[in-house]
């Protein structure tokens, strides 16, 4: 089952990314979000009442609205059943429902091409992600414009 991230869910979901990773950086990232309101959409599957996965949408600074991809993760112990597909799948429809332009991920391009992200659609925009692994996924037809500068919310920087 997918739903809406509930007020109730922070710590599962630190605990989903944390034993997702192998640092606490994706765990960080997500509460930072969430405390700097940074947070569009966030998805969790749940199956025998225990949340297994998550995926997180943020707005992000740009000549149009656009969304950012990111962080997604499954435990371990659910993976390769399709979790993660599924939340982005769930993701992308809400965010095209909602009216957002497009969506934004820095990630695996064979894993990403396979939802319609596109390398080439994001070439033309500037950000410390830009390369080879940033790429876009228009949800409204094209994209209004196809070059600018996009900005990731704050909380990316820690990243480092």
């Amino acid at each position: 089952m997918i739903r809406q991230e509930a007020p109730t869910d922070g710590a599962v979901i630190r605990r989903v990314h944390l034993e997702s990773f192998p640092t606490a950086a994706e765990a960080d990232l997500v509460d930072q979000l969430r405390k700097d309101g940074d947070v569009a959409i966030s998805l969790v599957t749940e199956m025998d009442t225990a949340v297994t996965a998550h995926v997180l949408f943020s707005p992000m600074a740009a000549p149009f609205r656009a969304l950012s991809l990111g962080p997604v993760a499954v435990l371990p112990a659910y993976r390769r059943r399709g979790l993660a597909a599924g939340l982005i799948q769930a993701g992308l429809v809400q965010a095209a429902a909602q009216g957002w332009d497009a969506v934004f991920v820095l990630g695996d391009r064979a894993y990403y091409e396979r939802f319609g992200f596109d390398t080439g659609l994001a070439s033309g925009f500037a950000t410390p992600y830009a390369g080879p692994h940033f790429l876009a996924k228009p949800l409204q037809n094209d994209l209004p414009i196809l070059h600018g500068r996009l900005d990731h919310a704050p909380a990316f920087a820690g990243l480092g």
